[in-house]
C-alpha cells in the first residue's frame, strides 16, 4: 500500500478556502436574526415592544388593531383594586362576599361555596396566578355594585389612561363580543400598573401561592424563564388565541411586550423570549425583519 504523504502548506490552504466558500455558498444573505417566526395568523396577531423608561416603540405589528383581551382584562380589575386600596376604601383584610352570580362563572376559578368570602390579598393572589374568574367578577361587584356598573368603571378608566381603543364588558375577560382592546392599549394598561402601582407590582411576578391550605399554581412561564422578566398577566379564549403582557426590567432596561394571538402558549412564550432578546440587541436597531406567519 502506498504511503500517503501530507499535502504542501499552500494546497491544504486551498484545500481549506475552497471548503470555506462552498459553505459560504450553501448559507443564505439574510441574517437569521431578520427573519421572526410569528406564532399566529396574521388575523389573529398582533403585537408591540415599548421601552417603559422612554416611550419609544421598539417593535409592532397590528398593534392597533382590536383584538379580545381574553384574561388581559383582569388587569384593569386589578387597576382599579390598587387604586380602591390606596384610597383607602378598602385593605387587604378586607373580606369580599363571593356571589352566587361570581360563584357560577366557568373555569378558571376557585371554586367558591354560596356565602363564601375572600380577602383583598388573596383575592389579589388569585387573579394574578390563578386568573380565577369567580374572584374577578366578584371583586368587580365588590367595587362597582355590579358586573355592568364594573365594567362601565373599568372602561371609563382605560380612556383616562389613554387607552383610546378599548371597551370593556365584564371583569373577568370571559368572552363577549363587545369586550374588545389592542395591544397598544394592553401596553399602556401595563405601563401604568408598573408606574402607578410600585409597591403592588410584586404581586405579578408570583407563580403560586397559598389559599386554605392548598398550593395553587400559576400558568405564566415567562415567570423564571428569562432573567428580568417579572410580570405581568397571561390570557386565553378560543376568540382571541393565547395572549401576554409581559415586562421585563434588567441591566436597567424595562420593556412592555405584548403578544396576541398565538397558536399555543409554548410558541407565544418562545416569540415573547424572541422580542426581547431582538430589542435588547443594538445590532437589530437598524435591522428590517420578515415575519413569516404561522400558516406560511
Amino acid at each position: 500500500m502506498p504511503h500517503l504523504r501530507p499535502l504542501p502548506l499552500i494546497q491544504r490552504f486551498f484545500a481549506v478556502l475552497g471548503l470555506l466558500l462552498l459553505l459560504a455558498g450553501c448559507t443564505t444573505v439574510t441574517p437569521p436574526d431578520a427573519i421572526l417566526a410569528v406564532p399566529a395568523p396574521p388575523q389573529k396577531y398582533a403585537a408591540i415592544v415599548v421601552d417603559a423608561g422612554t416611550g419609544k416603540q421598539l417593535f409592532e405589528v397590528n398593534s392597533t388593531a382590536q383584538r379580545y383581551p381574553a384574561s388581559l382584562t383582569k388587569m384593569m380589575t386589578l387597576y382599579l383594586l390598587f387604586e380602591a386600596l390606596d384610597a383607602g376604601r378598602l385593605t387587604k383584610e378586607t373580606q369580599i362576599p363571593v356571589s352566587d352570580h361570581a360563584a357560577s362563572q366557568p373555569p378558571t376559578k376557585m371554586r367558591f361555596r354560596r356565602g363564601e368570602t375572600i380577602d383583598v390579598d388573596s383575592a389579589i393572589r388569585a387573579i394574578v396566578v390563578k386568573s380565577a374568574n369567580d374572584v374577578a367578577v366578584a371583586v368587580g361587584e365588590y367595587l362597582g355594585g355590579s358586573e355592568d356598573q364594573f365594567a362601565a368603571m373599568m372602561t371609563a378608566k382605560a380612556r383616562q389612561l389613554g387607552m383610546t381603543s378599548t371597551s370593556f364588558r365584564n371583569a373577568s375577560g370571559l368572552p363577549d363580543n363587545g369586550q374588545m382592546t389592542t395591544a397598544r392599549d394592553m401596553a399602556v394598561l401595563g405601563m401604568a400598573l408598573h408606574r402607578r402601582f410600585p409597591q403592588q407590582f410584586h404581586y405579578f411576578s408570583e407563580s403560586d401561592f397559598m389559599f386554605r391550605g392548598r398550593l395553587v399554581r400559576g400558568h405564566n412561564d415567562m415567570l423564571g424563564r428569562v432573567h428580568g422578566v417579572d410580570g405581568i398577566k397571561t390570557g386565553y379564549i378560543r376568540a382571541s388565541g393565547f395572549n401576554i403582557v409581559t415586562s421585563y426590567n434588567a441591566d436597567g432596561r424595562n420593556l412592555i411586550v405584548v403578544v396576541m394571538g398565538a397558536d399555543s402558549a409554548r410558541q407565544r412564550n418562545d416569540h415573547v423570549e424572541a422580542l426581547i432578546q431582538r430589542s435588547l440587541s443594538p445590532a437589530m436597531a437598524d435591522t428590517k425583519t420578515r415575519l413569516m406567519f404561522a400558516e406560511q
